[in-house]
């Protein structure tokens, strides 16, 4: 929804250059929450859904950061000045955002690393000390 806000302050401003970026941020955050809400995670195993969504964090948080900057100090009419406000605090809400995603992230890649070679090597040792 901040998103869609801030896409909507910088068509009504004069930074209307800077519309594209929470365009597209706006598209991603709706095609992941679809994609969560109907269980696609669970259908398309091969895809890292906790990565995809940890990547849009950063990336949206950075690029928020920078174009709310560049509103705000190159800018002077109100809709510019107001994106850029909005785009302080869509930073904040990603970072906090990117902090949740993180720890999904962690566990998502230590549940993936349970399956690798150390899972199988203590089954080796189990079945080695079975047979003596």
């Amino acid at each position: 929804v901040l998103s869609f806000i801030i896409f909507i302050c910088y068509i009504a401003s004069l930074a209307a250059s800077f519309m594209m970026a929470p365009l597209l941020e706006f598209l991603l955050a709706l095609f992941l929450f679809f994609a969560y809400a109907s269980k696609l995670n669970e259908k398309f195993k091969g895809a890292h859904w906790p990565l995809a969504d940890f990547l849009r964090c950063v990336t949206a948080a950075i690029i928020y950061f920078a174009i709310s900057i560049a509103a705000v100090s190159k800018y002077n009419d109100g809709a510019s000045k107001a994106a850029g406000v909005f785009g302080f605090a869509a930073t904040i809400v990603f970072a906090i955002d990117f902090y949740i995603t993180f720890n999904d992230l962690v566990t998502f890649l230590k549940q993936g690393s349970s399956d690798g070679p150390e899972g199988r090597k203590t089954e080796d040792e189990d079945s080695d000390s079975d047979s003596d």
